[in-house]
């Protein structure tokens, strides 16, 4: 990863606008199916889609299939899938493991709110892989963070959270703070930082429960947990990703984690593991194998279901006891999906077993290997980085370590051309200069050079 104290050279503003408006026009072009189901859907959604995550103007594209790595719009285009449904797809599409399993399950039952073999065959795995005893599972990344935070409060009788500044944890109101917030960077205070709810709609009340520090920053979190000591509200708990992932890819600096676990172990604090992104994704047992540090708690989600809504929390048994012994109430009506713990089941047994690891990191090698050689030849302003099936080329002058340098230096505007260049070219990718790429058992190096192929022409119109 080439990370200098500055990097590349400036693109003239000017070109990125005109190559902009030249590749919104040529996707409008091409998606006048998917514009007709957008004029149809706002009638009845709100911006036209079932999660404000997906809106995008003038019109979304909709999807009408997957099959191995490609996906299928509503006009008919191919695309090799780089989105994954936002880091779920990691078994990639149609799986035939996945399918048979699920197949096979439906027609049994798809329902009971009653326990299933699979349910004890996924805990036994999660417990060996995450080296946590016990499990219960979720429909969702949010309602794990949810439930593994209010389990956190019970385990501890505290009822202040602290989080990541800039970090995603799902969309409950306990966590929709300080994920995005307008401040003067060049004046922001690391050591008191605003609890701003994340969009409206969210109690100031609850909003003020939340607590945010900066990413790679021990020090600044000994400073506040001092001062949270002080003032009589120490945490219940840290939720954090280990590697943080809602700004491209951010990875720990040297001694952060080990940093991070040692100070919330001495006070009492449970440090939460958000692995709703990196959990079988960058190593069978996820970030927490990855970077060998034991957290109190995990959670999981995305990949969990090879394509059904999933989610999973585990924990120590000291902490999990509150919910054996009904102190806190973990609960939900599909919790355990039959279908959905089917498919669990088949993508840990057959699909992300250990020989998957080293095909999902020699293609992730192969697309930061050779988008770094672009930015070499071209003199971007930015550079490549991964970990595992997760990565992204980050346009910035210098490397981005956490929130704050994320909001001053990464380059919005180029981040949207990229991906307009990769759609019209057929290549799936997450929308936002937040997101990363997400990897695939089923992508090939074809087709990982197809995608630094696509990065090469972005490279070489930019400078012409």
């Amino acid at each position: 990863m080439t990370t200098p104290e500055t990097i590349g050279t400036t693109i003239d503003r000017a070109r990125i606008q005109e190559l902009t408006a030249r590749e919104e026009r040529t996707l409008n072009e091409r998606t006048p199916r998917s514009r007709e189901l957008f004029e149809r859907a706002r009638r009845t959604m709100p911006n036209g889609v079932a999660s404000s995550y997906q809106k995008r103007d003038p019109w979304p594209m909709f999807l009408t299939r997957g099959e191995g790595q490609f996906v299928w719009d509503a006009d008919g285009h191919r695309l090799i899938d780089y989105h994954n449904g936002f880091g779920s797809m990691v078994v990639g599409h149609a799986n035939p493991a996945i399918v048979k399993a699920v197949s096979e399950r439906v027609r049994l039952g798809s329902h009971f709110s009653a326990p299933t073999e699979d349910a004890a065959f996924v805990a036994e795995e999660l417990a060996r892989r995450f080296q946590l005893p016990k499990w219960r599972f979720t429909n969702s990344g949010t309602e794990a963070t949810m439930d593994a935070i209010r389990i956190a409060r019970g385990a501890t009788g505290r009822d202040t959270v602290l989080k990541i500044l800039g970090s995603y944890h799902g969309h409950h109101d306990g966590v929709m703070v300080a994920v995005g917030v307008n401040l003067d960077w060049d004046e922001a205070d690391p050591d008191d930082i605003p609890s701003t709810p994340y969009g409206e709609g969210l109690p100031r009340v609850v909003a003020d429960l939340t607590v945010a520090v900066p990413y790679n920053d021990a020090e600044a979190l000994s400073r506040r947990l001092d001062r949270l000591e002080e003032e009589g509200r120490l945490p219940a708990c840290l939720v954090m990703e280990a590697a943080m992932m809602n700004i491209g890819v951010v990875l720990p600096e040297p001694g952060y984690i080990e940093a991070v676990r040692e100070e919330t172990k001495k006070r009492g604090v449970l440090l939460i593991f958000d692995e709703v992104k990196t959990g079988l994704t960058v190593a069978p047992g996820g970030a927490t194998e990855r970077f060998g540090v034991q957290p109190d708690l995990v959670t999981l989600a995305k990949t969990l279901g090879g394509g059904l809504p999933s989610g999973a929390v585990g924990g120590t048994e000291e902490v999990m006891a509150v919910v054996e012994e009904g102190r806190v109430h973990q609960v939900g009506t599909f919790n355990g999906n039959p279908l959905t713990m089917a498919a669990a089941r088949a993508t840990l047994d057959e699909v992300l077993t250990p020989d998957a690891y080293p095909h999902l990191e020699s293609i992730d090698d192969r697309l930061l290997t050779g988008c770094e050689a672009v930015i070499e030849r071209y003199g971007l302003p930015g550079y490549a980085v991964g970990i595992g099936s997760k990565g992204c080329v980050t346009f910035a002058p210098s490397k981005i370590t956490d929130y704050a340098s994320f909001r001053k230096q990464q380059d919005a505007e180029l981040t949207e051309l990229a991906w307009l260049y990769n759609v019209n070219r057929d290549i799936f990718m997450t929308p936002g200069r937040e997101e990363e790429w997400t990897l695939s058992v089923a992508l090939e190096a074809a087709d990982a050079d197809a995608f630094v192929a696509v990065f090469e022409e972005l490279a070489a119109d930019l400078t012409a």
